[in-house]
């Protein structure tokens, strides 16, 4: 989600939202409903909410309105296909002019948030992509855990250390706690 006031991106306001109701298969509908679902409970509305999306992706964040008792609210959503704008019980959409700058500024905040959710989802699949075993085993610290990794070239090494070599490089509670993991796994 990014904020923009007066014009401008306020990037402090700026949040992230990693969706629990849809994981595992995709639902940019539900997603929508949990994402504001959570950022409007109970906060200040702001003076126009643009949902990136079609008639489709409006109609779930209403439904949500309506269950949160939220009404009123100004509210559109910007369909990519042919930059439609499409604003609640109405079928048809606005069409601005192509040199509009109202569709310009409603494009330039898709743009951001599409900047913004791209920059978090490469966060999120690099981190998953440094996750190890280690990181599974309860009385290794990180410190103990970047120790192992950058002294050992593999997984598979650490597995085959006795307790007296992990003892001699990590703490005796961490070297414990490796040693008796990597046993229950072989």
């Amino acid at each position: 989600m990014v904020v923009f006031e007066n014009g401008q991106p306020k990037k402090s306001d700026y949040r992230k939202f990693k969706i629990k109701s849809t994981e595992g298969k995709p639902d940019d509908f539900k997603s929508m409903r949990e994402a504001v679902s959570r950022r409007y409970r109970d906060k200040d509305m702001p003076d126009l909410i643009i949902i990136d999306g079609g008639k489709g992706q409006l109609s779930s964040v209403m439904a949500e309105f309506d269950l949160m008792g939220i009404e009123n609210q100004d509210i559109v959503s910007l369909a990519k296909r042919l930059e439609e704008v499409f604003k609640p019980n109405q079928s048809k959409p606005v069409i601005f002019p192509v040199s509009s700058n109202a569709l310009y500024f409603f494009q330039r905040i898709r743009d951001e948030a599409h900047r913004f959710a791209i920059t978090y989802h490469r966060q999120l699949r690099g981190k998953a992509s440094l996750k190890s075993v280690l990181d599974d085993i309860k009385g290794l610290s990180e410190k103990n855990k970047k120790i192992l990794l950058t002294k050992y070239p593999s997984i598979e090494v650490i597995s085959k250390l006795e307790l007296v070599e992990l003892e001699a490089v990590i703490t005796t509670r961490g070297a414990n706690a490796v040693y008796e993991f990597m046993r229950k796994k072989q």
